[in-house]
């Protein structure tokens, strides 16, 4: 405590500072650096932190910034009139805003029960405020309906590594590793741009001579430095991964011993990856055979490899089974669990690694609990004081959660910390009518986002800098958030607003306040759980810079965890110790290009913008960089459609329409369109999204769908939006029911101009005896156009059954030839000798299998027109 003043004394003149240690608010690298604060504004400076070594990105430079902007909200805002949102918004107390929450809480539960009131959160919620929001969820309102936006980040690689593995952290070792591998793969990455500090790494393997592979249809910045780059069409790493294990079996590559010892289910995925032979895999995917074989060879023999999966590979209808594939290979090469090797990915945003792990989704409960396990419920309703009976059951995911607000059985008031769904979530003009629904809508937030814009109530957040609490980074390092200086008057962090609002609700006495104890809390909860902290705490944190969960505290006299900053040296997190391979197969995008969309839309980050953008782009020195979002487009498309650099283009789906300058570039695919989703309104990049969702993990195909494009003129310096008549109608309210797995059907994977014609795919087939041939698909038939002829050049066959089988060509319904395929194999036969088949003739394809037999075929035929 410093020393009182001599009486009469005055205080000594001049600025009175202080200079806190903590961490970086935006991505999950969490950059460690010290704030000094007193007089306004503060100022930062990089600390040699583990994940950052002294760098900071322009993001960490800027966040100062924002803490005095003039936007920033300090006082509760209301509708002027009650219930009417196309009133005003103006400022109100505290006890008047929460007063209205609370009254729309029970009035929606008294007239429509309890899931009728939602909750939904966001990753970059301290661990502390996160576990808080499920429990208030669960505790507070007794309601099912809470999920959070990290279900349109991480979700997919979650769902793959619990499956495969036991347990989901996102880098399952050290950051420091990639800088020690040989070969490292990065698969939809791009971490120059998005996580620029840990770039060092890949410098440093870089200057030791490692190979650094890029998976990439764009060539982005980290593709630029890549030894290697692979650019497929969006959509197809599935086909990809799938080959290169191919590959690697074919070749004799496969650490059989590793698989012997640590995995099961091998064989299962052998013989579901027969098929992905490499030229086939060419066709599916763009990336030549050469590339596949030298990314295989490279992983294979390197001392120490790690494959990196990331968003573009992961937000996709089918992206849990991408990241499988992923998994399987890395298993099959022995990588996971070996000193310098594995299989991660990279977490996206500051927190979302921590905020999956503490009850902000729909199914969990803290530590990774199951929210429908009778055990794990007990366990935290004992930590919660309230009876297992009372906790609700699993609820919606995000989007099926926002796209029943406002409906019988849907949520009709929701309390939205740290999102801005009207931005980030898929389709997103039509959440925003699912957002007009609701009967009351409260958001706490630190600016006026475009959410906040719609809301009845918003309430005024601390920011990074004035609150205290954990993060957990995308190491699994847990870390501390210190308070570097006060939240404005009249401003609160969420932990005291969720506890505030819980005493409102009649259960204040089961909430606190202040993080510590709420921290304290969440290590007993998650005592035993695969995310088990109840070895941390503040004091190891600071000491320790970081611990890596699972750290279990040790029993009474037992010494203390020293964390796990690599997992699955010795087993892995499954029932017999083991890695589970998993066979998946490719599945094309549930919305492919025909004539009216004719191209291929994919989004992504940049490096001077963040998520929704509510922060960084009210960041003056971040918009100088980045002031308009910019479609990015190839020179030959371009051209075709009469482009020019920075003229204003409009991008059409079946969703929405929005506007953005043009950006002709040579590093990205022909067939492909990139845009940023950083910005809303008129150039909002979700507003054109694909909302099918994954299966498993409920993501989004958000880096896949079908788009056209048109010049709208010359450059301007504000994009003008496009014509609201020209929108398409928000979808009435209907859940989007997931594609259910299908076998790939014929199709060009990509708009080029040649004459090859190929008859592929994979189809189930029922035999009715080796003596009556059947039709496979209709798939399968292919007419010469009038004017033309063609000649077939190669047939690939692969068959699943225990029994020979064949397929049998015809032309104009007469047989042509007959390929036997073997039980449980494959065949490959030229056909260059077959006579030329002229304009209107008719190939097809049909097989014929012992009666009974059951299995899938599949069938590659190439022709070419001439």
């Amino acid at each position: 405590m410093p020393a009182a003043l001599p009486s009469g004394a005055a205080a000594p003149a001049g600025p009175r500072t202080r200079t806190t240690e903590t961490h970086c608010p935006y991505c999950s690298l969490q950059c460690g650096m010290a704030v000094t604060a007193g007089d306004r504004p503060a100022t930062v400076v990089p600390l040699d932190f583990p994940t950052n070594r002294g760098g900071l990105c322009s993001k960490g430079w800027s966040a100062p910034e924002l803490l005095d902007h003039p936007e920033r909200l300090t006082r509760p805002l209301v509708r002027a009139v009650p219930g009417d949102r196309t009133s005003p918004l103006v400022e109100s107390t505290w006890d008047e805003a929460l007063g209205r929450v609370v009254a729309a809480i029970e009035r929606t539960q008294a007239e429509h029960g309890r899931d009728a009131v939602g909750c939904f959160g966001g990753g970059s919620l301290t661990n502390e405020q996160a576990y808080q929001f499920g429990k208030f969820a669960r505790v507070a309102l007794r309601t099912s309906a809470i999920d959070y936006n990290g279900r349109f980040c991480m979700s997919s690689a979650v769902g793959a590594a619990n499956r495969a593995f036991g347990i989901d952290r996102g880098m399952p070792f050290p950051l420091a590793d990639v800088a020690e591998a040989d070969v490292v793969v990065l698969v939809g990455s791009n971490p120059a741009d998005t996580m620029p500090p840990a770039v060092q790494y890949l410098d440093a393997g870089r200057e030791r001579g490692a190979l650094h592979v890029a998976i990439d249809p764009r060539k982005t910045a980290t593709a630029r430095h890549a030894g290697l780059h692979l650019q497929p069409l969006p959509g197809t790493d599935l086909a990809l991964a799938n080959g290169l294990l191919h590959v690697a079996i074919a070749e004799g590559l496969v650490d059989e011993a590793y698989v012997a010892a640590r995995t099961t289910g091998f064989e299962a995925v052998r013989d579901a990856v027969r098929s992905y032979w490499t030229d086939r895999v060419e066709r599916i995917t763009g990336v030549p055979v050469e590339q596949q074989r030298r990314t295989v060879f490279a992983l294979a023999h390197a001392r120490n490899a790690i494959i990196l999966t990331a968003r573009g590979a992961e937000q996709h209808s089918s992206g849990t089974d991408t990241a499988t594939a992923w998994i399987n290979l890395a298993l099959a090469l022995g990588l996971p669990g070996r000193p310098g090797s594995g299989w991660g990915t990279l977490t996206g945003q500051g927190n979302g690694q921590g905020g999956r792990e503490h009850g902000q989704k729909a199914d969990q409960l803290p530590g990774y609990r199951r929210l429908a396990d009778p055990a794990d419920r007990a366990h935290v309703a004992a930590v919660w004081g309230v009876d297992p009976d009372d906790l609700p059951m699993p609820g919606r995911s995000a989007f099926e959660l926002l796209d029943a607000l406002g409906t019988d059985g849907g949520v009709r008031t929701l309390l939205v910390l740290a999102s801005n769904v009207a931005v980030s979530a898929p389709d997103a003009r039509r959440v925003i009518s699912r957002l007009g629904d609701l009967d009351f809508l409260a958001v706490s937030d630190f600016f006026l986002s475009e959410t906040a814009a719609l809301a009845d109530v918003v309430l005024p957040s601390a920011m990074w800098a004035e609150e205290s609490g954990t993060m957990t980074n995308l190491e699994g390092r847990v870390i501390r958030r210190r308070r570097a200086l006060d939240p404005p008057d009249g401003v609160r962090d969420d932990l005291a607003l969720l506890a505030e609002l819980a005493g409102r609700l009649g259960t204040g006495h089961l909430f606190s306040a202040d993080p510590a104890t709420v921290f304290a809390e969440l290590g007993r909860a998650s005592a035993g759980g695969a995310a088990d902290y109840s070895g941390i705490t503040y004091e190891r944190i600071d000491a320790e810079q970081g611990v890596f969960w699972p750290c279990p505290s040790g029993e009474d006299g037992a010494q203390q965890h020293p964390g796990t900053p690599r997992l699955f040296a010795d087993r892995f997190a499954t029932p017999d110790g083991r890695a589970r391979f998993v066979p998946v197969h490719h599945v094309g995008a549930h919305e492919q290009p025909d004539a009216e969309y004719p191209y291929v839309l994919t989004t992504g980050r940049v490096l001077a913008q963040y998520q929704s953008g509510t922060q960084t782009r009210r960041t003056r020195s971040l918009q100088l960089v980045a002031p308009v979002p910019r479609a990015e487009l190839h020179p030959d498309l371009a051209s075709r459609l009469g482009i020019a650099h920075d003229d204003v283009v409009e991008l059409a789906t079946r969703r929405g329409r929005a506007r953005f300058a043009a950006m002709v570039t040579d590093t990205i695919r022909p067939d492909t369109v990139f845009v940023p989703f950083h910005w809303g309104g008129g150039s909002s990049a979700n507003a054109l999204t694909d909302p099918a969702l994954d299966p498993v993990s409920k993501m989004p195909a958000f880096k896949v769908c079908a788009v056209a494009v048109s010049r709208v003129g010359g450059p301007e310096e504000r994009i003008p939006e496009p014509a609201a008549g020209t929108q398409p109608v928000p979808r009435p309210h209907a859940l989007v029911v997931p594609p259910a797995p299908r076998p790939p059907t014929r199709r060009r994977t990509s708009r080029v101009k040649s004459t090859p014609k190929f008859l592929q795919g994979v189809f189930p087939i029922t035999g009715e005896g080796l003596a009556k041939p059947g039709p496979i698909d209709p798939a399968l038939r292919y007419q010469v156009p009038a004017g033309a002829s063609a000649q077939a050049l190669y047939f690939r066959g692969g068959n699943s059954t225990g029994e020979l089988v064949y397929v049998l060509l015809l032309r104009d319904g007469e047989p042509m030839r007959w390929f036997p395929i073997g039980a449980k194999g494959d065949v490959h036969v030229p056909l260059r000798v077959v006579e030329d088949l002229p304009g209107g003739c008719v190939v097809e394809l049909h097989a014929a299998a012992p009666e009974g037999v059951s299995g899938e075929l599949v069938v590659d035929l190439g022709l070419v027109e001439v």
